[in-house]
C-alpha cells in the first residue's frame, strides 16, 4: 500500500510540468508592442493560421503597400522569422522536460538451480533527479525567458529591416523617374548639337561633350534602374513573397520630412532600460551565476538512485528490501565543471559589460546620424530645391530673352533634375536614421550607420559647362 502511493505522488509530480497555449509568444507580443512595433505578430502554427493569414496577406497586398503594411506582412509571411518563434517551443519544451521525473527503471531475474527457483525484482528510481528538479526547472523558466527576449529582438531587427527595405526601395524606385528625365535631356542636346554640327554651327568639342554626358546618363540610368530592382528584391525576401505576389505596388514617394525632430534627452539610460540585447547579456549572466549553485551541488554526486528489491526463492522466506546506488568521487571530483562554470560566469559578466558599452555608443552615433539626415533633408527642402528651382526660371527668362543658348537651358535643367534627385536621397537616408534609432533604443545593434552619398548631386557635376 505505501509503494503504490509513492508510486502515484510521483507520477503526479513528473506530471505536473505543461505546455502553455501560446508557448511563450504574448510575452514576445508584449515586449516589441512596448518598443513601439504597432502591428501584430503572429506564430503561424497550423493550416488553419496559414490560410488566415494568407488572406491577411492577400488584403493588404492589393493596394500600394506602406511601411506599416509592409512590416505587418513581413510579420505573416517571413518564413525566417516564423522559425525564429520555433525557438520558444523548443525553450518551453525543456522548461517541461526539466519539471518531469526520470522513468524509473524494473528489473525482473528468474533463476533455476536444479528445482529450485530465485526470482528478484528491482525497482529503481532517481533520487537526485527529484531532489533537484525545482532547481533545474527554475533554470530552464530562465532559460525560456532569455529565449523570448532574443525572439523579442529578432522580431524588432527584422521589422526594421523591412522598414528600411521599403523606404530605398520608394527612393531608389524615386529616383528612376528622375534620371530618365536626366537622360532625356541628355538626348535632347546630343541630337541638337548633331544637327548642328553638320550644317557647320557647333564645334566637333562642343557635340562630343554633350554626347559624352548623353552616354554617361544612359549609362547612368542603367544603374540606378538595376539599383531600383535590387532594393525592391530586397524587400520581397523580407515580405516572403513569390510568383504573382510579386507585383505588388509601391508608393510614388517618400513620406514628408517630419516638422520637427525628436528630442531625447536620457539617450543613454533609455537604451540601456530597454534595449533587449542589454537585458538579455544581463539575464544570461544571472542565469549562469543560478546555474553554478546547481553545478557545485552535484559535483561530487553524479548519480544516486534508489531502488525497491523483492526476491523469493523456492522454499525460502521472500526477501524484500531497498538498495542505493552511489558512484564515489574517486578519480572525478567535479572540481573542472565548477572550475568550468566559473569561468563561463566571468565570460557572461564580461559580455554584459560590452554589451552595455557598445549600446551606449550605438545610440549616440544612431541620434547623431538622425539629426544630421534631418538637418542636411530640411536644408535641402528649404535652401537647395528652391535655390535650383529659380535659378532655372531666371535661366528660361534670359532665354527667352535670347541672351542664353538652349544647350545652357537644357544643362540647367538637368542640375535642377539632380538637385532633386539628391533630395531624394537626403530624405530616404533620414527615414533609414530613424529606423536605426529606434533599432539601438530598444532592439539590438543597429549595424552600419552612414549617410548615403549623393549620386543625384554627382551627376549635376558632371553635366557639360559646370
Amino acid at each position: 500500500m505505501r509503494t503504490a502511493t509513492t508510486l502515484c505522488v510521483l507520477v503526479f509530480l513528473g506530471g505536473c510540468a505543461t505546455f502553455s497555449k501560446d508557448n511563450g509568444l504574448g510575452s514576445v507580443q508584449s515586449a516589441t508592442k512596448a518598443r513601439g512595433l504597432e502591428q501584430d505578430v503572429q506564430w503561424i502554427k497550423t493550416e488553419q493560421d496559414a490560410e488566415k493569414a494568407r488572406t491577411a496577406v492577400k488584403k493588404l497586398l492589393a493596394a500600394p503597400l506602406t511601411a506599416d503594411t509592409a512590416v505587418q506582412i513581413t510579420l505573416l509571411n517571413n518564413r525566417g522569422l516564423q522559425a525564429t518563434y520555433a525557438e520558444l517551443g523548443i525553450a518551453e519544451a525543456d522548461v517541461v522536460q526539466a519539471g518531469r521525473l526520470t522513468n524509473p527503471g524494473f528489473t525482473f531475474e528468474r533463476l533455476h538451480r536444479g528445482d529450485d527457483v530465485s526470482i528478484d525484482r528491482t525497482f529503481l528510481f532517481n533520487i537526485l533527479g527529484l531532489i533537484t528538479m525545482p532547481i533545474r526547472t527554475d533554470l530552464e523558466k530562465k532559460r525560456f525567458a532569455l529565449t523570448q527576449g532574443r525572439v523579442a529582438a529578432e522580431t524588432l531587427q527584422t521589422a526594421a529591416d523591412t522598414r528600411r527595405a521599403w523606404h530605398s526601395a520608394v527612393a531608389a524606385q524615386e529616383s528612376v523617374k528622375y534620371m530618365e528625365q536626366v537622360r532625356m535631356a541628355a538626348e535632347s542636346s546630343a541630337e541638337l548639337a548633331r544637327r548642328m554640327a553638320a550644317v557647320g554651327n557647333f564645334s566637333r568639342l562642343d557635340q562630343a561633350r554633350e554626347q559624352s554626358f548623353y552616354a554617361e546618363a544612359t549609362a547612368q540610368l542603367a544603374r540606378t534602374k538595376q539599383q531600383a530592382l535590387a532594393e525592391r528584391e530586397r524587400l520581397t525576401r523580407l515580405l516572403g513573397l513569390w510568383g504573382e505576389d510579386i507585383r505588388f505596388s509601391l508608393p510614388e514617394r517618400l513620406p514628408d520630412l517630419p516638422k520637427a525632430p525628436r528630442e531625447i534627452a536620457d539617450l543613454e539610460s533609455t537604451a540601456l532600460r530597454q534595449r533587449l540585447d542589454v537585458q538579455g547579456a544581463m539575464q544570461e549572466a544571472e542565469n549562469i551565476a543560478a546555474s553554478m549553485g546547481l553545478t557545485k551541488a552535484s559535483g561530487f554526486i553524479n548519480v544516486l538512485e534508489v531502488g525497491y528489491r523483492r526476491n523469493s526463492e523456492t522454499g525460502q522466506p521472500r526477501q524484500t528490501g531497498y538498495e542505493i546506488e552511489l558512484r564515489l568521487p574517486i578519480f572525478d571530483w567535479g572540481s573542472a565543471r565548477v572550475a568550468r562554470a566559473e569561468y563561463t560566469y566571468m565570460q557572461a559578466v564580461n559580455r554584459a559589460a560590452d554589451t552595455a558599452v557598445r549600446a551606449r555608443s550605438e545610440v549616440r552615433e544612431a541620434y547623431s546620424a538622425y539629426r544630421t539626415a534631418y538637418d542636411l533633408t530640411k536644408h535641402y527642402r528649404d535652401e537647395i530645391v528652391p535655390l535650383r528651382k529659380r535659378i532655372s526660371e531666371e535661366n528660361l527668362l534670359r532665354y527667352n530673352g535670347m541672351l542664353i543658348s538652349v544647350f545652357e537651358l537644357l544643362a540647367d535643367a538637368r542640375q535642377q533634375v539632380g538637385s532633386v534627385n539628391a533630395y531624394i536621397e537626403t530624405l530616404r537616408d533620414y527615414w533609414l536614421s530613424e529606423t536605426s534609432l529606434n533599432l539601438a533604443l530598444n532592439g539590438k545593434s543597429p549595424g552600419a550607420m552612414s549617410l548615403g552619398a549623393s549620386s543625384g548631386m554627382q551627376a549635376a557635376a558632371d553635366a557639360p559647362g559646370h
